[in-house]
């Protein structure tokens, strides 16, 4: 979640932006194509909110200038000057934008709903200095309402299938260090230690996502954590301005925890398939190939915000530019093995799922 500073760090990114397509400056619109699914149903935090926290009593908010400068519908409440890697992959995947579960009605759920929350995380405590915010199992019990309103002018079948085929995306645990683990008021640090805390996390993650499963979800792609230790607020801590080894080690458990959480859910739930991105990968990819770096540039709300803003990394002191979100949602659709396991975003949306378990 971000603090009224933004920060920008720089990284010459034209190594990577080649590899993607263009250096022009400009996120380029991805190439029109048929629906691959039905809908895509997305929970996370700041990371992927796009307006969930804009009428909450909420510290947590991003619906004002400068974010959103370089989004078609200006400030709407996402922590970016433009797309999210949600906004990236419904494009891919054929869909329109998903809107805000705040903000959905009707015939605007029907490609899905977005029900991320900035702050929120895996723990209903986690965030708890932001004030308002909705907690990853709220935003489950957000999602069965949705399909019991779709179920509703539905025939129940139909909505069952249907929802066998949606992509799930589901992005969570930033928080739960960042704004819980980590932080001095939290007593969390005290009680469990890294691996111990990691084990916590994810069993509670287990449980959201098998809940999601028995309401009929199917196709899931899970991102891990990426290099919080690299986070420009992080960087701002240390006297050299490097890295947090710390920090990177201490999620470090809860990355493997995910992996291992994947490989148990995909053997144990019957025709449902679990894909892991790689986040972390891809920052390290991003981070080291550019050839130079710059200093952090502050960008406060209301005032000129970082120039040349497809040349950063980041956009604020948590939060990737739209140029890298976008980098990420194009891996993880057609990303090899490496990037997104065991099968990439676009493989899982082709998926033919055993009609007796979908």
């Amino acid at each position: 979640m971000a603090s009224l500073l933004c920060w920008c760090l720089e990284a010459v990114l034209v190594a990577v932006l080649a590899v993607v397509g263009g250096v022009s400056g400009q996120v380029e619109a991805a190439t029109p194509r048929r629906e691959l699914v039905p809908a895509m149903f997305v929970f996370g935090d700041s990371l992927i909110d796009n307006g969930n926290n804009n009428n909450l009593p909420s510290l947590a908010k991003a619906n004002y200038y400068p974010y959103g400068i370089d989004f078609n519908g200006g400030p709407t409440g996402r922590f970016s000057n433009g797309y999210t890697i949600v906004d990236e992959l419904a494009e891919l995947l054929g869909l329109p934008l998903i809107p805000a579960y705040s903000e959905a009605s009707g015939e605007d759920m029907l490609h899905g709903v977005n029900y991320a929350s900035a702050a929120a995380g895996i723990l209903d405590i986690t965030g708890r200095n932001f004030v308002g915010r909705i907690p990853f199992g709220q935003q489950v019990e957000n999602f069965k309402n949705t399909i019991d309103r779709i179920t509703e002018n539905l025939q129940s079948v139909d909505v069952a299938q249907a929802l066998a085929r949606c992509l799930i995306f589901v992005g969570m645990g930033s928080n739960d260090y960042l704004n819980n683990y980590l932080l001095p008021n939290y007593n969390t640090r005290n009680e469990y230690n890294g691996q111990q805390y990691a084990n916590l996390l994810v069993q509670q993650y287990t449980t959201q996502l098998t809940r999601m499963y028995n309401i009929g979800a199917r196709r899931f792609a899970i991102a891990g954590l990426g290099l919080m230790g690299c986070i420009p607020n992080i960087l701002a801590q240390s006297p050299t301005d490097s890295c947090s080894d710390q920090v990177n080690q201490l999620v470090q458990p809860f990355n493997a925890n995910v992996k291992a959480m994947i490989g148990n859910l995909n053997a144990n739930l019957p025709g449902a398939k679990f894909v892991y991105i790689d986040i972390t990968r891809m920052m390290k990819d991003i981070l080291v190939r550019p050839a130079a770096y710059g200093g952090q540039i502050t960008c406060l709300p209301f005032q000129t915000p970082c120039p040349n803003r497809d040349e950063y990394v980041y956009w604020d002191a948590f939060h990737p530019t739209s140029r890298v979100n976008v980098i990420m949602g194009r891996r993880a659709f057609n990303g090899d093995e490496s990037i997104v396991y065991p099968m990439n975003i676009q493989q899982l949306a082709n998926l033919d799922l055993q009609p007796n378990n979908g």
